[in-house]
């Protein structure tokens, strides 16, 4: 691009999404609170001096203190130790399950778009179908009938979670495959499926980014209320939604049982939120207009 008499570099899209980005004053602040929160986590080991499981009855309950940053809780376990390690399940919880959400969804969704027809009714009238059973309840079933396991846990909440992501993939496959540079493909003689996974979804790749940025806090949400239930992750193993439930039984006597683990499990998802907003902003293609 030439301008004064000079030729300026041009500017790549993600280039552009980046700098609309970082503008995002909440989604920048997001970023940093959380990967805050992430390395704390991580470097567990190396910030505390106790594990997760560690009791000492004789003790009990004491407040936040010099000893115990956060204080214990009534089996005498160091609430901040416990929350560092809660922490890592709940991460795990949420990127595991929304990884599963994702890849069933985009999958879902691409086939009855691109293909349409019959193809395209039967399977959304499934979803259909599917969104008006309870979400919470489908999990709980598989809670109960099933060995309780991290893994479950990743696949039931997965499992559930996918139905938004199918219809946001689908609009936008729908979108797409009338598009020019798809007759092109066409006519070069590329098979469907070929157009599909090298032409189509590269162009989708924004709105799923976006709605799995968003999909991870509504999923650490869910396993906090599974846990909270006794459904999630089992003791003697944490996560912030045990421990907020643990909270909720002696909030009156112990207080900072329930406000630690409520505060980081807040921020966390406040975070999250920032960000998925910033980067549905940054990606949007109409906002590019300058």
């Amino acid at each position: 691009m030439k301008k004064n008499g000079t030729y300026s570099r041009g500017t790549s899209l993600m280039r552009d999404a980046l700098r609309r980005f970082v503008r995002n004053r909440l989604s920048v602040t997001g970023c940093i609170v959380l990967l805050f929160i992430i390395t704390l986590c991580l470097a567990a080991p190396l910030l505390t001096p106790y594990t997760y499981d560690y009791q000492n009855l004789s003790s009990g309950a004491t407040p936040p203190g010099a000893q115990h940053l956060l204080g214990t809780d009534i089996l005498g376990r160091d609430l901040f130790t416990r929350i560092l390690y809660g922490g890592r399940v709940s991460f795990a919880v949420g990127l595991c399950a929304t990884l599963v959400s994702v890849l069933i969804g985009v999958a879902w969704g691409a086939i009855a778009g691109w293909y349409g027809g019959k193809t395209d009714t039967i399977m959304m009238r499934f979803v259909d179908i599917a969104y008006a059973f309870p979400f919470t309840i489908f999990v709980i079933i598989l809670m109960v009938f099933f060995e309780r396991s991290l893994l479950l846990l990743f696949i039931a909440i997965g499992a559930v979670e996918w139905l938004t992501m199918a219809r946001i993939v689908r609009g936008q496959v729908m979108a797409l495959r009338h598009q020019e540079f798809v007759d092109a493909a066409i006519g070069l003689g590329l098979r469907q499926h070929q157009i599909l996974l090298r032409h189509i979804l590269p162009n989708i790749i924004g709105p799923v980014i976006v709605y799995a940025t968003l999909t991870i806090p509504a999923i650490m949400l869910l396993e906090a209320f599974l846990s909270y239930l006794g459904l999630g992750v089992q003791p003697p193993s944490s996560s912030w939604g045990i421990l907020i439930r643990e909270g909720t039984e002696s909030m009156e006597t112990y207080p900072w049982l329930l406000i630690f683990p409520a505060v980081v499990l807040s921020l966390t998802l406040f975070s999250l939120n920032f960000i998925g907003d910033g980067l549905r902003d940054a990606l949007d293609p109409r906002s590019s207009r300058e």
